[in-house]
């Protein structure tokens, strides 16, 4: 029987590494909620993750309306009373358990995820409404201003202004900030500008899907793009990437502006309180995850990564999984461990 030749990477004198096709069985490390799962994914419909052809409004609403049925889930797990309102002229949800049972002294600010242009409010609702209830938090989600209406640091100034009217009635030990993909690289940006303006630090903070530094930078954007493929690759021929975030960072220096990058600057990150980061091996946010938990340790801050295996960008949301909730219940005890 002629021995099967196994196809090998090529290395190229760049650095470069041609990688030959191959066929990525399910991980035999996950439950068998995640593993079906997997599988389901052949009969799923495709979901185009850049909303292409779509003006911002449409997409806005293309987000909510696929959100919706989650959302409907989540509130029949998780019963909450939702109050939209004002704090500090932003407009939030506040998220309480229904049962009034949450923890007075302690609040958690959410940021949401959707490329810095869209997720108000369905992808708020879906990171805002299991913590509020598993954790006994008060979750105040915000609508920060985005784009293509608006540029960096509208959403920082937004946080930063919810943040400094919470601090009227809250100790800022007390407070966490955490958010999902586009909401935690916020989560990153609010740890770097509340020193830098004269405002107290938060007790803690939750990057999840994300990482201090932009989403293309790494080679996980590559990997997740052929094996996830919730999100596309760079281009092949070394053309311009895809801006998903509509210009918000249009006039940002990358490397050289520590109020939306502050991954690259060690002086900037050791400002940062204890950080907790979620990623997941097939996502697109890995590289951006595991550089910021390096940097944040090199600065001397205590910082946390959970990688989950075989998991995609934002894993956390699905919490009827095992693997998300296992995220869910870190993400808890970190808060709990930290605000005091």
């Amino acid at each position: 029987m002629e021995e099967q030749k196994v196809a090998k990477p090529q290395f190229e004198a760049n650095g470069d590494v041609r990688v030959p096709a191959f066929v990525l069985p399910v991980s035999p490390l996950l439950s068998e909620q995640a593993a079906a799962f997997q599988r389901m994914r052949a009969t799923m419909p495709a979901f185009d993750a850049a909303g292409e052809g779509l003006d911002v409004i449409a997409r806005r609403e293309q987000i909510n309306t696929f959100m919706a049925p989650q959302i409907e889930r989540l509130r029949g797990m998780f019963p909450v009373n939702i109050d939209r309102t004002e704090i500090g002229g932003v407009e939030v949800l506040d998220v309480t358990p229904a049962d009034g049972s949450h923890d007075p002294d302690r609040v958690l600010i959410n940021l949401h995820g959707g490329a810095f242009t869209v997720g108000w409010d369905g992808v708020a609702l879906v990171e805002s409404i299991p913590l509020a209830v598993l954790a006994g938090y008060r979750v105040v989600s915000v609508n920060y201003r985005m784009a293509p209406e608006h540029k960096h640091p509208a959403g920082v100034e937004d946080v930063a202004a919810v943040y400094a009217e919470l601090l009227k009635t809250n100790a800022p030990g007390r407070i966490g900030v955490y958010g999902g993909s586009a909401g935690g690289a916020l989560t990153a940006q609010v740890a770097a500008w509340l020193p830098a303006h004269g405002l107290p630090q938060a007790g803690a903070v939750g990057i999840f899907g994300a990482g201090g530094v932009p989403f293309h930078a790494g080679e996980s954007a590559w990997t997740a793009g052929y094996i996830d493929g919730s999100f596309p690759p760079p281009p092949a021929d070394g053309s311009e990437l895809e801006d998903i975030t509509r210009g918000y960072f249009e006039s940002v220096d990358e490397r050289n502006d520590p109020s939306a990058w502050p991954g690259y600057h060690l002086e900037t990150l050791a400002t940062f309180p204890p950080t907790l980061i979620i990623t997941g091996t097939r996502a697109m946010d890995l590289s951006p995850a595991i550089f910021t938990n390096s940097q944040l340790l090199k600065a001397g801050v205590r910082s946390t990564l959970i990688v989950g295996e075989s998991m995609g960008h934002c894993y956390h949301y699905q919490v009827a999984l095992p693997e998300g909730r296992d995220a869910v219940d870190q993400i808890i005890a970190f808060f709990r461990e930290n605000l005091n």
